[in-house]
């Protein structure tokens, strides 16, 4: 099976899973819970199945993120409320942003069961593709992995979008640690590939403008992009292809297991509900995290 399987199902499942750092009733949710401010809720959320790990887990774990932004969350955050509880909310908020978007299970009345068997066949695919993407070496899949299955077919499907995500970006990362790139640095590079502004980054990583352009001028000198980080090299696209290659490789296991023919009738599946999720507009095109649109 190519790699390209595994980069054509990453653009059906990350809408799904992405609407939890968009839609206004998980921050809804959040508020609900006691939790106020977006970032406290990400933390809170994206943290959660690693039980209360401290800030260096996190900002290793999510790897993009500044220290000092991920320490003013992270521990206090857990005096506020516990994983255990937020693990409920971050689920409970991204049901509510996909029935916003989707209407009740089975359509828009609610009563057509042809739609609601396929949005459960197309549920019982995601997870049995989450429950093939196996742990090793990937903190943040083996922990959203060991989380209890929520019930209900967006539940699940939200969760298992999750893991196969979380499973996907720790690949993401070992690539490029393997490229020899800091988190920072792997930030400046996306930076430069655009579309969206460096500032943008810098701002929603928690990165100084001291810091950002220190790491620029590391990528500089070893001629990945030019003056200022405002461009890549021949060399940093390269480098960039390499990496995304090597990402595609290794989210592949997943999709090898669940076979050709199941990963046909997934795609077939997903299609439609993800087209509603994408022209709802609730995700921004460009964004931070990179949710690709669906071809």
């Amino acid at each position: 099976m190519d790699a390209a399987v595994a980069r054509r199902a990453w653009t059906l499942y990350e809408p799904i899973h992405a609407l939890t750092y968009f839609a206004p009733e998980v921050t809804a949710a959040w508020v609900d819970a006691g939790v106020r401010g977006f970032w406290r809720g990400y933390f809170a959320g994206r943290a959660a199945p690693l039980g209360g790990a401290p800030a260096e887990v996190v900002t290793a774990t999510f790897f993009g993120f500044a220290p000092t932004m991920v320490a003013r969350a992270i521990p206090s955050i857990w005096s506020l409320i516990p994983p255990e509880q937020a693990l409920a909310v971050r689920v409970a908020g991204a049901v509510a942003a996909l029935d916003a978007v989707l209407g009740p299970v089975g359509g828009r009345s609610g009563d057509d069961t042809a739609a609601a068997g396929s949005e459960a066949e197309a549920a019982d695919l995601l997870q049995a593709a989450a429950e093939a993407a196996t742990g090793e070496g990937r903190a943040l899949a083996a922990a959203n992995a060991a989380v209890r299955w929520p019930d209900g077919v967006r539940a699940r499907s939200w969760h298992a979008a999750t893991v196969l995500r979380e499973h996907r970006g720790d690949g993401h990362v070992a690539a490029c640690v393997a490229a020899d790139l800091t988190g920072l640095e792997a930030n400046v590079l996306a930076a430069a590939a655009g579309p969206l502004p460096a500032e943008r980054f810098q701002q929603v990583r928690g990165w100084t403008a001291e810091e950002w352009a220190a790491a620029a001028e590391t990528l500089a000198d070893r001629d990945l992009v030019g003056p200022g980080g405002a461009a890549l090299t021949p060399a940093g696209v390269e480098l960039r292809a390499q990496i995304e290659a090597a990402t595609d490789r290794a989210a592949l296991r997943p999709w090898r297991a669940l076979g050709a023919q199941a990963v046909a009738r997934l795609d077939a599946l997903l299609v439609p509900l993800v087209a509603r999720i994408v022209t709802a507009e609730v995700i921004p095109d460009p964004n931070p995290i990179g949710v690709p649109r669906p071809t």
